[in-house]
């Protein structure tokens, strides 16, 4: 059996391949959520007029990683104090949410804003919204898998690579363990 988290985290190439590399996530899909337009394009949603965000749709299994060890993942993957913006990606798109499907995702995704501003995790208070999930819209086949698929492309190789090792060198117990 596998449980649903869905994290907005700025552009989804970034932190597709850190989800991707945890043990217990079954799968790892790109897309978009929280707007009003039905079956939004890539380009509907990087104009900021549909009202959604790149998200990641997370199917895991909690007997092997829970609901915690994804929202340590998330704060950790991206900044959660700029509104609206991911480093140089700016827009409402980019936008910091996390989706809940549960009454209980939403208990703890609101515990662990709260903690992380009262313990001054970060020099600035956290954005991140909190909102109940409604309808994912999976993005186009091109955006699914694109680190591992591009990791050559200049912005894969100069963006998403020192993020993927950070993340591997903090998370290094979580990961599957790669073939050499």
């Amino acid at each position: 059996m596998s449980n649903i988290a869905t994290f907005g985290t700025g552009c989804f190439w970034c932190t597709e391949a850190i989800f991707q590399e945890l043990k217990g996530v079954l799968k790892v899909t790109s897309g978009y959520m929280g707007g009003t337009v039905p079956n939004p394009s890539y380009e509907e949603v990087c104009s900021g007029s549909t009202g959604h965000a790149e998200c990641l749709q997370i199917a895991y299994d909690p007997a092997v990683i829970s609901y915690d060890d994804l929202l340590e993942v998330f704060w950790e993957s991206h900044d959660p104090t700029t509104l609206n913006r991911q480093g140089n990606d700016i827009g409402t798109q980019y936008r910091s949410a996390i989706f809940y499907h549960t009454e209980e995702q939403k208990q703890k995704a609101e515990h662990y804003k709260a903690e992380l501003d009262k313990q001054g995790a970060y020099p600035n208070p956290i954005v991140t919204g909190i909102t109940p999930a409604s309808v994912f819209y999976p993005a186009e086949d091109y955006h699914q898998n694109y680190y591992f698929d591009h990791g050559s492309q200049p912005y894969c190789y100069l963006v998403i690579r020192p993020k993927v090792e950070k993340f591997e060198k903090a998370f290094a117990e979580k990961l599957i363990k790669k073939q050499k």
